[in-house]
């Protein structure tokens, strides 16, 4: 937590708002000199204005963490206006479930391989999901994983057949 309204620069917003920043100013200990862009994005999308207004309202204990949400939102609607974070929120938890039902397959294959019921896997491919293009172990960390960049020739290596 910088607060520039001791020293020589006026903090982010009072810069931005062409004012004199006080020593009390609301804004100083949350929008430093250095970040003028992380005010201007909060200043878009909720308005000093309110931002103010929100500062008071809020504990002091608790005003850097609302500061921190505002800009992130701010950010992500500068990004997205639609959706804004809940956008990359949405992505995050599609990316989960497809990462659960992954590693629920894993996990199956591990029984079945445990049982006998199946054969040692082969590196590169996945066993019973199958041939080739798509994915392959990462021989480094053992993890399974699906290439975006496969076009279904390139053995799981990324690494396509021209």
């Amino acid at each position: 937590m910088a607060s520039s309204s001791y020293s020589n620069s006026p903090c982010a917003a009072c810069k931005f708002l062409r004012r004199k920043c006080l020593p009390d100013c609301v804004f100083a200990p949350y929008f430093p000199p250095e970040e003028p862009q992380k005010f201007a994005n909060v200043h878009k999308i909720f308005g000093a204005s309110n931002v103010s207004k929100l500062l008071n309202e809020v504990p002091p204990n608790q005003r850097e963490d609302a500061v921190n949400s505002l800009a992130y939102e701010a950010e992500a609607r500068m990004k997205d206006p639609v959706y804004g974070c809940a956008g990359a929120i949405s992505v995050l938890q599609r990316q989960v479930i497809r990462l659960q039902k992954e590693l629920d397959a894993t996990n199956a294959d591990l029984i079945r391989y445990a049982c006998g019921e199946m054969p040692a896997p082969q590196f590169g491919r996945r066993p019973g999901h199958g041939g080739g293009g798509g994915g392959g172990f990462n021989q480094n960390s053992g993890f399974y994983y699906s290439s975006p960049w496969s076009n279904g020739d390139d053995n799981g290596r990324g690494e396509g057949s021209m």
